[in-house]
């Protein structure tokens, strides 16, 4: 009798195979000539050879649908194991404004029509300026834009960054060392991260450096190459960081640059590098900028209100 040993690599097992072990019940009643042992993340099967193939072939249709849309239920699993090609097994949902399919098969989607030209330009252009006040969508579109660049293998990894300048806050005075101090400053990328991969797999790219999250200091130096980088809350640097960032683009590199001109938290009397980085690239080839307005803020509609009474008072100063 012959074996074939399988291992899940990034994904976790419990989740593949599911509640009691109904995903690999149902792999051993398309397969009953086979005998099939899950332990952990590990696989045997025992078999004929002929049937060993098809199993194993049927098996990566099976944990490549999984690391895509991030959930595997009966239909999906008959689908896979019946289908003779994949066209006859990929939905018809993987179309249109979703940028990725997130943790248990959730949709993430250019929901507004900006949000949907962000999608477009940063498609066709390697650096993309999105700039727009907070809640639309900027961010969290980028992140998905860069999880379905990696998803696809159009870049080998992710970079996130941030400049560290706290809004009324000091790095110095929060607890640990500095990846703890960091890490609530960078919780909006984790967050977003976190409804988009799953969390074990999301650990397994961390530590293995396929998504980088650091404080725009880190980047000096670098070259970032084969990457989807975004540089987050950017109104925040100063004319040096972001003329440093700019120069880090490698080879198959995408440079999204998201940020908020209307909520500045430098120094009085320092220029925004973004600010400037608007003014002086706008006629560049091959760069976009995309502005975002309160008709995009997704989030509770008290925002959109918030905004336009604090554009009312900004506008009387």
């Amino acid at each position: 009798m012959n074996e074939l040993n399988l291992e899940l690599t990034a994904i976790s097992p419990r989740e593949f195979f599911g509640h009691q072990n109904e995903n690999i019940n149902l792999l051993k009643k398309y397969f009953p000539k086979l005998k099939i042992v899950a332990r952990g993340s590990k696989i045997k099967v025992f078999g004929d050879e002929p049937l060993l193939d098809e199993f194993d072939k049927r098996f990566h249709m099976l944990t490549a649908h999984f690391t895509k849309y991030n959930t595997l239920d009966e239909n999906v699993i008959e689908r896979l194991l019946t289908s003779n090609g994949k066209g006859e097994y990929e939905s018809s949902e993987s179309s249109g404004d979703i940028i990725v399919h997130g943790v248990n098969g959730r949709y993430i989607k250019a929901i507004t029509a900006n949000q949907r030209k962000l999608v477009d330009s940063t498609e066709k252009n390697d650096l993309v300026f999105a700039i727009g006040p907070a809640g639309t969508g900027k961010t969290y579109t980028g992140v998905a834009l860069a999880v379905r660049a990696l998803k696809n293998k159009e870049v080998k990894r992710i970079i996130l960054t941030r400049p560290a300048v706290e809004a009324g806050e000091n790095l110095g005075f929060l607890p640990g060392y500095l990846k703890e101090k960091l890490d609530p400053y960078m919780q909006p990328l984790y967050d977003a991260l976190r409804d988009m991969i799953p969390g074990e797999k999301l650990i397994h790219y961390i530590e293995n450096g396929t998504i980088q999250i650091a404080p725009l200091a880190f980047m000096r130096g670098r070259t970032l190459d084969h990457a989807f980088v975004i540089l987050d809350e950017a109104q925040n640097t100063t004319h040096a960081q972001m003329k440093m960032f700019l120069t880090r683009m490698g080879k198959n590199a995408k440079f999204l640059i998201t940020g908020d001109p209307g909520q500045i938290d430098l120094p009085r009397r320092v220029i925004s590098g973004l600010k400037e980085a608007l003014l002086i690239l706008k006629s560049v080839p091959g760069i976009q900028i995309i502005y975002l307005d309160d008709k995009d803020v997704i989030r509770h509609n008290l925002v959109k209100k918030v905004i336009d009474a604090y554009k009312n008072i900004e506008h009387q100063n």
